[in-house]
């Protein structure tokens, strides 16, 4: 059973850091690209961060650009978005998702349910 399950959110100040971790079972995560996304009340899902399988080459929104990082660590099968310098307007569920081949750009796949990040001193 493919299975996305995401943890590491919480309440943290403005300018502080999070890891968020993307753990995957019932399948081989580094064979497919994993995004993270994120959607905040009354707005639409937006696409953060994404990492291929076939040359590792990654992908930022510009508005995270330069504060967040995203990782594989293949021999336990998860992937990572480090959030560094984070602001209010950074809160929202985060969630993962597997696309359907090793290319961000292909469609996605499996969902995790979400871990919620809030940004408030």
């Amino acid at each position: 059973q493919v299975q996305l399950v995401e943890s590491g959110g919480g309440l943290v100040q403005p300018g502080g850091s999070l890891r968020l971790s993307c753990a995957a079972s019932g399948f081989r995560s580094d064979n497919y690209a994993i995004g993270w996304f994120r959607q905040a009340p009354g707005k639409e899902r937006e696409g953060v961060s994404c990492i291929s399988s076939s040359d590792g080459r990654t992908y930022y929104a510009d508005s995270v650009k330069g504060r967040f990082t995203i990782s594989r660590d293949n021999a336990r099968n998860t992937v990572y978005l480090q959030m560094n310098s984070l602001k209010p307007e950074d809160t929202a569920a985060y969630y993962c998702a597997s696309k359907r081949n090793s290319s961000c750009f292909s469609v996605d796949d499996y969902w995790g349910q979400g871990t919620q990040v809030t940004v408030s001193s």
